[in-house]
């Protein structure tokens, strides 16, 4: 659980862009830490994605290249998913992410208890809720495991459609969510909400702010309007999950053709996480690779990897230069290596569709912390992050102490924001997996 935030003087929060009346209050929720394993990282989706009930073959997946789509949904899980999965393995999500396609995990959990879903649903029990929400976390975690997708990735919880105009079931939706959501997040994974517009999306964002309840890192809406634009929400403003946090399912069940294969799907459009894979590259060094602690020589040997072996590599990050390079992989194994010896795409930058190493953690403030152009808040401003996005964090380093910490951290677009709005791991000092700038 995310220690308490202590407020600060008013002029250092008038200078963070927050007021005494904005700053964190004193409550753990609803924005929760994640804890990442060393190995992790994060994988966006920007673009268009469908989802199927059953997931598609191999061939199905390749055909469908020549499709706009560029994610697809598949069901890992849950007491209510009713399709069979033959395909689901793990070997189809290293085959389907090479082509490359982005994937997004679906466990279809507990539902609310007010809406009837057909005999043989599994509902939420109102006195169990957020211990329920707890157990299909873990077996979700379970299932995304086992079909290789690693801490980091996004899982989305699928609430479907229920009677919104009940109090007591709202609640138990809420605190079933809550259980979901701080499972995921003690495990190293991101919590995703797949609900309705008008049901389950509506009262997550009436929560938003609300301390008795912890606060999902993406939402996925239904509202087959076929307007696929993921702000303009109704009763949904857009600054709630305003940073690369939400999807959106615009058209429900139809067929599509694509490389002469017909599918029936539902379409949709992400700017959000989804699964987070390690690929498989060669070391193409004639002697043996350094494996190291850090992205750059300096830091030390863990072990080597002979020539022409195979390495498992989950992200990519700038790091001392090497020969035409300074990117560094990040290993499965937590450790760092050269990609000037490694088989990836590029010999000189990154390398697509590897994801770069970043670990999003939610701003804790109540309206938005502003982004600096250095760690102190003497650096010009360059934006705000508002309440409950993500930022992400790419290295943290010492600055200019803002209440508890001297901590800054620089994100994802070079800028940097203190640590003390933002929900990593230690609230006071530096905090383990991020690595130091």
């Amino acid at each position: 659980m995310h220690r308490a935030r202590r407020a600060v003087t008013t002029v250092a929060a008038l200078v963070l862009g927050a007021s005494l009346a904005t700053a964190p209050v004193a409550s753990a929720e609803p924005a929760t830490t994640v804890r990442y394993p060393k190995p992790a990282t994060t994988t966006p989706l920007v673009g268009l994605a469908f989802d199927t009930c059953t997931a598609p073959t191999v061939d199905q997946m390749r055909a469908w290249r020549s499709s706009p789509y560029r994610g697809v949904g598949v069901y890992i899980g849950g007491p209510n998913r009713t399709c069979a999965q033959p395909e689901l393995t793990a070997d189809w999500v290293d085959q389907v992410s090479r082509m490359p396609w982005r994937i997004i995990p679906i466990y279809m959990g507990r539902q609310a208890p007010c809406t009837f879903r057909g005999p043989g649903s599994v509902n939420i029990n109102p006195d169990l809720p957020k211990r329920q929400g707890v157990a299909s976390a873990r077996d979700a975690i379970a299932q995304a495991r086992a079909i290789g997708l690693t801490p980091g990735s996004a899982i989305y919880g699928d609430m479907e459609h229920y009677d919104a105009n009940q109090p007591a079931c709202r609640r138990t939706v809420l605190r079933y969510l809550t259980g979901w959501t701080k499972e995921l997040h003690r495990n190293g994974y991101l919590s995703g909400v797949y609900a309705h517009l008008y049901s389950g999306a509506k009262h997550l964002s009436e929560a938003y702010h609300s301390t008795a309840y912890a606060r999902p890192d993406a939402l996925w809406i239904a509202r087959w309007d076929g307007d696929s634009s993921l702000s303009g929400w109704q009763d949904i403003p857009d600054n709630q999950w305003a940073r690369g946090q939400r999807g959106k399912q615009y058209r429900g069940d139809h067929n599509e053709t694509h490389g002469g294969v017909t599918l029936n799907i539902d379409s949709d459009r992400f700017h959000a996480p989804v699964a987070t894979v390690s690929r498989t590259f060669r070391v193409t060094s004639t002697s043996p690779l350094n494996a190291r602690s850090g992205p750059s020589p300096r830091y030390p040997v863990v072990r080597t990897h002979a020539p022409g072996s195979t390495v498992w590599v989950r992200c990519q990050l700038p790091g001392a230069k090497f020969g035409s390079t300074n990117i560094w992989d990040k290993l499965a194994a937590g450790t760092y290596v050269t990609d000037y010896y490694v088989s990836t795409r590029s010999q000189t930058g990154y390398s697509w569709p590897i994801p770069k190493c970043l670990l999003p953690y939610q701003v804790t403030a109540q309206r938005f912390v502003t982004k600096r152009a250095g760690p102190g808040t003497g650096y010009r401003a360059v934006g705000t992050l508002p309440a409950g996005a993500l930022a992400r964090v790419h290295c943290q380093r010492a600055g200019q102490r803002v209440g508890s910490t001297r901590v800054w951290n620089k994100l994802n677009d070079g800028t940097w924001v203190t640590d003390y709005y933002v929900a990593t791991p230690n609230t006071d000092g530096f905090s383990w997996p991020i690595p130091r700038c």
